[in-house]
């Protein structure tokens, strides 16, 4: 709650301030209600005040000479003028004074509500900004240890004056030999389960609670220096013969106290500070090994560091293939078998960037087999194009293969029941119709002559089959492929609404916000950013 300090020496209005504000739902709490200046000083003496709320014109001492004394004595306290005048004399002194609000009397509880809500969401990201500050200090000592960080990527090591303040800024001589380097990784929590993702924690409140966990895991060791790479990454120095021992409890700890998992990869131990960059590259190497080994465990080097294997092309095409034609079959357990064996053959792989091209490469290869049935692969998942970059994200071969699978069954009940929905192929063609001739000026009986049927019958059909009229079809239509071309930016509105059927820009707005709450100008905005 903020502390919230009334003046005014206007009775009503102090009053009124009081009682028809909703201060509890603001978040704040009124402290104190004064009609002079002078005993609101007393209350800034007396109490932590926030928010200063403050009559410009009071006999003795004026709003203006109020403020300037209290922030002297606070001076990261928000301030909110009201008064009768408008003179620009006191509207240039409120500003010389950085005041948040100039509210005019007889004063709108929705104005000065307004101003109260702006003044919470700075007072709430300048007590964020403080406690991240705070729990920055708390955490590791030096999180981005420039001078740590170089050495373990191998810069500078032959450079005297730097491994001098390297050896002074972190005490190295207390390393013992040999050394290990680990590198900790906070695994993607956006798909970890529950307490994850929206409903719960975000990305960066997570890994604020993995590096005070880290740092508090550390610190019974009594040396280990550390260095964060990224906010979800962070290198330690361990002793060689304890360093498996030592990762493997940093990682259980913060399984116990974090809805996500840690994993770690292990370089190999070496006998100075000059070798120390060696064993980091292997750590780096074995962290990122977790796409086939699994996360949320140790990896060692030794355990990723054997040659890369290969997939030959056709076993990948003769695999994609077979998926293919259980889908068709609508074969539930073959498409999982076939599955299967296709990620199998991945097995021999090493690098995380080539699966991901395969798994793209995949993608390709549904969205062509789909085309071929005229289908869509876009619209049968329901799912933009650009969110495929999700592919790019997974940390595993089995977040991958769980995703995939999943989709592909998925694709596979749609195209099952589109094909047995009875007349489900003539409502398909129907707006397939509709799509390509969206352009002109088309109706129900320019669609029923295509098809040789008399109007009221084809509308008949239409709402039978699909559970709309024919006007809401072509407008659901005109609606879906608008969204489409705004978010192509070199293309006007105007013509967007043109190519789409709407001959009257406003009326194509019009019916474009009542869809989907926004303008298309707005809705283009949103997208893009």
């Amino acid at each position: 709650m903020y502390n919230v300090l009334l003046v005014d020496d206007e009775e009503l209005d102090l009053e009124g301030m009081k009682r028809f504000i909703p201060w509890a739902e603001l978040g704040m709490l009124v402290a104190g209600s004064v009609n002079n200046a002078l005993s609101a000083c007393e209350i800034l003496d007396r109490q932590p005040i926030d928010i200063l709320v403050s009559d410009v014109n009071m006999p003795y001492m004026s709003g203006l000479e109020l403020a300037r004394i209290a922030l002297e004595r606070r001076p990261g306290l928000r301030i909110i003028f009201v008064s009768g005048f408008q003179e620009f004399s006191y509207v240039q002194q409120a500003l010389s004074l950085k005041a948040y609000s100039y509210v005019l009397k007889p004063m709108d509880d929705s104005e000065l509500v307004a101003s109260l809500m702006k003044v919470k969401r700075d007072l709430d990201e300048e007590r964020k900004r403080h406690e991240v500050e705070a729990a920055y200090r708390q955490m590791i000592p030096i999180a981005k240890n420039e001078l740590l960080q170089r050495l373990l990527e191998g810069e500078d090591t032959a450079n005297r004056e730097f491994m001098s303040r390297l050896m002074q800024a972190h005490d190295l001589k207390q390393l013992h030999w040999p050394a290990r380097v680990a590198v900790m990784e906070l695994d993607a929590f956006a798909r970890s389960g529950a307490g994850a993702g929206e409903a719960g924690a975000s990305g960066q409140e997570i890994s604020r609670a993995f590096l005070k966990l880290l740092h508090e895991a550390l610190e019974p060791l009594g040396f280990a220096p550390s260095c964060k790479l990224n906010s979800n990454r962070v290198a330690v120095l361990l002793e060689a013969g304890s360093a498996d021992v030592t990762a493997s409890r940093i990682l259980e700890a913060v399984r116990r106290s974090l809805p996500v998992t840690v994993t770690a990869g292990l370089g190999t131990s070496v006998d100075s500070l000059g070798q120390l960059h060696s064993s980091y590259r292997q750590a780096i190497q074995a962290v990122e090994g977790k796409m086939f080994l699994g996360k949320g465990g140790v990896i060692k080097y030794e355990e990723v560091s054997a040659e890369p294997g290969m997939l030959d092309a056709r076993t990948l095409e003769t695999h994609m293939n077979a998926v293919t034609k259980a889908m068709k079959d609508y074969d539930l357990v073959q498409v999982y078998d076939e599955c299967e064996n296709l990620f199998r053959s991945f097995s021999g792989l090493r690098s995380p960037f080539t699966v991901r091209n395969l798994t793209t490469y995949m993608i390709w290869k549904l969205d062509q087999f789909l085309s071929a049935m005229d289908e869509n692969l876009f619209e049968l998942l329901d799912i933009d194009i650009l969110k495929l970059d999700i592919v790019m994200q997974f940390e595993t071969i089995a977040d991958i293969r769980s995703w995939l699978v999943h989709r592909i069954f998925e694709i596979s009940e749609r195209l099952h029941e589109k094909n047995n929905t009875k007349d489900g192929k003539f409502i398909r063609s129907v707006m397939k119709t509709i799509k390509e001739r969206m352009g002109e000026n088309i109706t129900l009986k320019d669609i029923a002559q295509h098809f040789s049927f008399s109007p009221s019958y084809l509308g008949f059909l239409i709402k039978e089959k699909s559970g709309h009229t024919f006007n809401e079809l072509l407008v659901q239509l005109r609606m879906e492929r608008a969204c489409e071309l705004l978010k192509q930016p070199g293309m006007k509105v105007y013509e967007i609404a043109d190519q789409v059927g709407y001959r009257y820009l406003p009326y194509f707005s019009r019916q474009f916000k009542e869809k989907f709450g926004m303008t298309p100008l707005e809705y283009r905005k949103k997208k893009l950013e």
